[in-house]
């Protein structure tokens, strides 16, 4: 059920911020273990983060039911999904096809990022550099040093690091296994997807059509929501051209929010088991307004400069840290944590071991709180 209870201005009904918590844990499968296949919850997740190799498997130990991580190593190594730079200009995890649509659609926002490099990119032709690299990779997968290394020969002037940006912006570039599979290690290599997946870009899917799915994943959720999440621009029309389409919302503030008419949109009393998810999650990244999700009290506390920690879910919220030690998992909450949620928290510590690192031995320990 909904708390529809209406706004001030009466223009919208209101969703709460437990509400809108718990409809958006359920988008990402994260209220209850998901009978899904792997590559049915990549499509539907429209991606996952993966900075690191680890992240996306760990992401899916959190959602998925019955999950082991050969499965996503499997996909990875048959073709079937890669690792390439899309949404906010970080890498993702996606299947085939939606990295051979997703990436055409969010290039506008790769070529506004080679704005930054024009200083190191003076006197070099972009149309011919994304030709050469092109060459240089479908010939041989390339390392960034290596694919530098062959354009400085070219423009011996320009800075070497623009260089291999302005390839990697202009080109959809995957990173070749072994590299991202489960125990296994590998450089970052890199070819074309074109190449990789033995087959051409589609074209980029619609801005409207990826809309729908975004709410399908993360909805129900405002334009500057979604504009965050892809890392684009003037996505408003989208929305409006679907607005027929749609139901909306307000939130607390009396930001309008946007969903599909049947969408899950649970009881805000929904119980919500803790949930260890990794660094980057994308539950924590895609929304202008991350307090459906992180308590405003807890803002900015997964992170610490650059480095991003793993973080403990706790009734759907930010509730903490962990991190796997070499012979035991550290659990460190914001707050003391009762004891039934405590118990509830070894638990599910207990479950992503066992998904996670079956046969192995770990403790499971919790941290001084942090202030």
């Amino acid at each position: 059920m909904t708390n529809t209870k209406r706004s001030v201005t009466g223009t919208a009904p209101l969703l709460g911020t437990r509400a809108l918590n718990r409809a958006t844990l359920d988008r990402q499968l994260l209220l209850r273990p998901a009978r899904l296949s792997v590559a049915a919850a990549v499509e539907h997740l429209l991606g996952l983060q993966a900075q690191n190799v680890k992240p996306p498997y760990y992401a899916l130990a959190a959602r998925l039911d019955g999950f082991a991580p050969e499965a996503l190593s499997r996909l990875m190594a048959d073709r079937e999904a890669v690792r390439i730079v899309t949404m906010r200009s970080t890498i993702h995890t996606h299947t085939a096809e939606d990295c051979l649509t997703l990436r055409p659609l969010v290039q506008p926002a790769r070529d506004r990022e080679l704005v930054t490099f024009r200083k190191g990119l003076a006197g070099v032709d972009l149309d011919r550099l994304a030709g050469l690299a092109r060459d240089l990779v479908e010939a041989e997968p390339r390392t960034m040093a290596q694919l530098r290394e062959a354009l400085l020969q070219e423009w011996p002037d320009a800075d070497p690091q623009a260089l291999a940006v302005a390839a990697r912006c202009r080109l959809p570039l995957v990173q070749v296994t072994p590299r991202g599979l489960w125990g296994q290690s590998g450089q970052v290599r890199l070819t074309t997807a074109e190449h990789w997946l033995g087959r051409p870009s589609r074209p980029a899917t619609t801005p409207d059509a990826t809309v729908l799915r975004y709410l399908a994943a993360f909805g129900p959720a405002s334009v500057r929501d979604m504009q965050a999440w892809a890392g684009m621009t003037r996505l408003r029309d989208a929305f409006e051209r679907l607005r027929p389409r749609l139901v909306t919302f307000r939130d607390e503030t009396g930001a309008e929010l946007f969903d599909l008419p049947d969408a899950p949109r649970p009881d805000p009393e929904t119980p919500a088991p803790p949930r260890f998810l990794p660094e980057f999650d994308n539950l924590l990244l895609s929304h202008a307004d991350r307090t459906r999700v992180v308590p405003p009290e807890y803002r900015g506390r997964s992170w610490q400069g650059n480095l991003a920690h793993c973080t403990l879910l706790v009734d759907g919220f930010l509730a903490g840290l962990w991190r796997l030690e070499e012979d035991a998992l550290v659990i460190e909450p914001f707050e003391r944590l009762a004891r039934d949620r405590r118990d509830e928290v070894t638990a599910e510590g207990e479950r992503m071991l066992r998904v996670m690192h079956p046969g192995s031995s770990y403790d499971i320990r919790f941290g001084v709180v942090r202030g």
